[in-house]
């Protein structure tokens, strides 16, 4: 079985992306290309997980419709990247 995130990529001004997970707060990351920054988000994803379950926290589900808003960023691709729940610890 697997969790599904949606998350938001900013293109920075000195190249590379920039991603966020709403659901997850303080979960992000970034890459220097668009493949590299998806799986390191998927990584984020998956080491969050991780800490909550270690500190006996709930996992977070994520709607398929999320609203969040994007300060000073112009454009952003939202996704959404799923993560296997047999990497969880526990």
């Amino acid at each position: 079985m697997s969790r599904t995130y949606t998350v938001a990529l900013l293109r920075e001004d000195e190249g590379g992306y920039a991603v966020v997970v709403p659901a997850l707060p303080g979960c992000i990351t970034q890459g220097p290309t668009l493949a590299v920054t998806l799986e390191r988000v998927k990584e984020a994803i998956t080491g969050y997980l991780e800490c909550l379950q270690a500190h006996g926290e709930p996992i977070p589900d994520d709607s398929p419709t999320v609203s969040f808003q994007l300060d000073e960023a112009e454009e952003a691709l939202v996704c959404r990247v799923s993560v296997e729940e047999g990497v969880l610890v526990g």
